[in-house]
């Protein structure tokens, strides 16, 4: 996958590709079909609408928190069949694990994709990957969007998607006392070696409470084989997490991670419908990385400095 191609797949999260400025969708196993056999689809060209950020971003907030403070601003109808275009000095400065986290979450907007500009990050990431040519493709300036919408990602704090809606967001801060029965970090959605590294930054030295289950789940082998070399997986075991090879499980309530009756999750996935997670009387929170391993600790909703104080592990040298 590069800049400027069409992407389908059977997967609505298909849109994760939007990264890379590429136009990518998810479509119905039978489109899927219809694309593989004739090489063409029918696809209605979607209007464009602009999402700005601004600033810095606060200490404990990344790209999970931009998409869930967005979601819960516009809805999840609020860009109907629309592409979502991600813009702005936040942006700009923002690591492709980010923009695959929000570009994946477009879609939880009822977006028909998500997209970023390629710029010098982007051709980075591509370096040693990209295994042919591309065409990079740029809005013009005069376009015309359905709607614009600005944000001074200074004011934001990390988010929670609460039961059953990506756009049921709210500050972790304002959570109240929601104690929890697992805690899952991961997915298409959170599972690069970024995530487990600001996971790690909050598990270390610490103990998942005893009555949590914490799942470890890198989006790819190649992810897997990074976080292990690191030393991640030894601050995740020796806080008593559970590794898991790269699976879609639990995010779908299919193997690994399933919930019963009346509990509750801290996930780091993309949605929290009902039973999305397993038993139609189960709960699924959303929440970022860090979020996520200070939950896991405390055995609540948790905001990371309730759990971990000072410089981060970069300023400390390092993981290891």
């Amino acid at each position: 996958m590069v800049p400027g191609d069409v992407i389908v797949g059977g997967d609505s999260h298909t849109c994760s590709y939007g990264a890379l400025g590429a136009f990518a969708t998810g479509v119905g196993s039978t489109d899927l079909a219809a694309a593989m056999l004739m090489g063409s689809l029918w696809l209605k060209v979607p209007k464009s609408r602009k999402f700005v950020y601004h600033g810095k971003l606060p200490r404990w907030v990344d790209a999970k928190d931009l998409i869930l403070y967005t979601i819960g601003d516009i809805g999840v109808d609020g860009a109907l069949y629309e592409a979502m275009e991600f813009v702005g000095a936040t942006i700009e400065n923002l690591p492709m694990s980010g923009r695959l986290t929000m570009a994946n979450m477009a879609v939880e907007a009822g977006a028909k994709n998500g997209i970023f500009a390629v710029d010098q990050i982007t051709e980075e990431y591509l370096r040693n990957r990209a295994q042919r040519h591309y065409t990079i493709f740029r809005s013009d300036k005069d376009a015309v969007y359905a709607g614009v919408r600005e944000y001074d990602v200074g004011r934001i704090e990390p988010q929670v998607a609460f039961p059953h809606s990506p756009a049921n967001v709210k500050p972790v801060r304002e959570a109240g006392d929601i104690t929890i029965d697992q805690v899952v970090i991961g997915s298409c959605t959170n599972g690069r070696i970024e995530d487990f590294r600001i996971a790690a930054e909050v598990l270390r030295g610490n103990k998942v409470a005893p009555y949590v289950r914490l799942l470890i789940i890198p989006a790819t082998q190649e992810v897997y084989h990074q976080a292990m070399n690191e030393g991640l997986f030894e601050i995740f075991l020796n806080a008593d997490g559970a590794i898991s090879t790269p699976t879609c499980g639990p995010c779908v309530g299919g193997h690994m991670g399933v919930l019963a009756k009346g509990e509750r999750a801290v996930s780091t996935t993309n949605r929290n419908f009902i039973g999305r997670m397993g038993h139609l009387e189960s709960e699924v929170y959303l929440t970022n990385p860090a979020v996520a391993a200070a939950s896991a600790v405390k055995g609540k909703i948790a905001h990371p400095e309730e759990v971990i104080r000072g410089g981060s592990m970069a300023e400390q040298g390092g993981l290891r």
